[in-house]
């Protein structure tokens, strides 16, 4: 059976016997192994259901670590490193040869992050070894942003989850790479596409691709509820195209006095794209949970963050 703690050094014992835990991140909670262990790695694959043509995320405590993980670091590389690490943002580089094929799943480019949580960063600083940590989630589920959600998922797969409580930011990291000093969006995420462009000029956007994904994050169907979900401009309009279903909704900030609306998540009373962001997996996770005939998920505003929660509704309805 899964225990919830915060013992890192149970945890450090766990990683270091090859074997997986979920830690906390500022982001989502990840399944975590040691990046030089085959038999680690496998497990994460194995546990998740994870196609081994999906790369994975290496995670590090320290910016200085990078050169030990890739080669050839363009300078708007280090810039963004300087800006936003610790935090979500996640570059794809030319990857350092001593890392592992099965990590970046054969590809010559490896994804690296330095997360943004305490006791992560006290986990990592404790090893001799980074960790990949991709969502723990079955592959396609819904992303955990409680201990809980991953207890819920993995209660009889893995030892521990790192209780770190709520993902503060509650989304995936923005993943960046680079293509002639180019860079390019592999997936929108917690940080913006505006905060980026003030620091390197304008992005190419390129974060979707079914065969042999470039990065993490690209396919498309993902982060998705089993129950069906659809994403709207006009929830009200589509209300009354599903009479006598139990519906529950998602939308931003403003309650729909419907009398077919049997659950309703809203998402920031204050309009806040930030804490709305935040909230959204949570609720996806709580609405999943009520055996409804249908989701409705309202669409967001396409600027900032609004971009990254569309993203992932959209992910989420795909079929």
């Amino acid at each position: 059976m899964i225990e919830i703690s915060t013992d890192i050094n149970k945890a450090k014992k766990i990683l270091e016997n090859n074997e997986l835990v979920a830690i906390p991140t500022e982001t989502v909670y990840g399944l975590a192994g040691n990046i030089y262990s085959e038999t680690a790695i496998k497990k994460i694959f194995e546990t998740k259901k994870r196609p081994f043509y999906n790369p994975l995320i290496v995670h590090i405590h320290n910016k200085k670590l990078i050169d030990e993980i890739a080669i050839n670091i363009p300078e708007k590389a280090r810039i963004l490193a300087d800006a936003f690490w610790p935090g979500s943002l996640t570059l794809l580089l030319e990857k350092n040869i001593k890392i592992p094929d099965i990590v970046t799943a054969g590809r010559n480019s490896v994804a690296v992050r330095v997360p943004n949580h305490p006791l992560t960063l006290e986990l990592l600083k404790a090893l001799n070894f980074p960790l990949a940590a991709p969502s723990a989630n079955p592959f396609g589920s819904i992303s955990p942003t409680r201990a809980q959600h991953v207890a819920d998922y993995f209660s009889n797969d893995i030892a521990m989850v790192l209780e770190g409580g709520n993902c503060e930011n509650g989304i995936e990291s923005t993943i960046i790479g680079f293509k002639n000093d180019q860079p390019i969006i592999y997936r929108l995420g917690s940080i913006s596409i505006e905060e980026i462009e003030v620091l390197v000029g304008p992005l190419k956007v390129k974060n979707h691709s079914e065969k042999l994904p470039e990065s993490p994050g690209m396919l498309s169907r993902h982060y998705a509820p089993k129950t069906k979900t659809i994403l709207v401009e006009d929830i009200e309009k589509e209300l009354s195209l599903h009479a006598n279903k139990r519906i529950g909704v998602i939308v931003f900030k403003t309650i729909i006095d419907k009398t077919n609306i049997n659950y309703t998540e809203i998402l920031s009373e204050k309009g806040d794209l930030k804490e709305a962001m935040s909230n959204l997996y949570a609720a996806m996770h709580r609405l999943d949970k009520l055996k409804l005939d249908l989701i409705i998920a309202q669409k967001f505003p396409e600027e900032g963050l609004g971009k990254s929660i569309n993203d992932r509704l959209e992910r989420a309805t795909k079929e």
